[in-house]
């Protein structure tokens, strides 16, 4: 089990799991004043947390469910990452894909955080292209498996990847 050290500079609650089972634990909103997200715009929201995780252990910020289909809200950069390393104040990057402005107010749960194990890489630099090994895959990328009906063009493929 990982251990996490906590500083909450906020007057919200410190961060706990909801259920025994629960992978997340909220974040809240750690605000001055409300702030306005009004449709397409994103805004840094801080929590007034600041964590020092183990090595080999990330914090995922991620959206909450509730949030992103009642309202709208979600978080722009999901998962955002917090390395083990970083230790100023955890922030929030929300985006409003509403029509409709949306209010955040200090103590809001706004994001949802996961804390994940990783492992870290060893890089083998290739000289050439050819030295990765052939899969059936190949380089089909971004809806190649069947997200758009039928066969795939190349030009389709470029349009796809112009808006990812």
């Amino acid at each position: 089990m990982a251990i996490i050290k906590i500083y909450n500079k906020s007057n919200n609650p410190y961060p706990e799991y909801a259920t025994v089972n629960s992978a997340g634990f909220d974040l809240c909103a750690y605000v001055d004043e409300p702030v306005v997200l009004n449709p397409m715009e994103r805004k840094l929201i801080p929590t007034g947390l600041y964590m020092e995780l183990e090595n080999g252990y990330e914090a995922q910020v991620r959206p909450r469910s509730g949030l992103a289909l009642k309202k709208g809200i979600t978080v722009l950069n999901t998962p955002g990452t917090v390395d083990s390393d970083y230790r100023g104040e955890v922030g929030v990057i929300l985006i409003n894909l509403s029509n409709e402005p949306f209010v955040v107010n200090n103590g809001d749960r706004i994001a949802q955080m996961v804390i994940a194990k990783y492992e870290y890489a060893t890089f083998v630099y290739a000289q050439n292209l050819n030295e990765l090994s052939k899969t059936e895959r190949g380089d089909g990328g971004f809806g190649h498996t069947g997200v758009v009906s039928g066969t795939i063009t190349r030009e389709q493929m470029k349009d796809l990847e112009k808006w990812c």
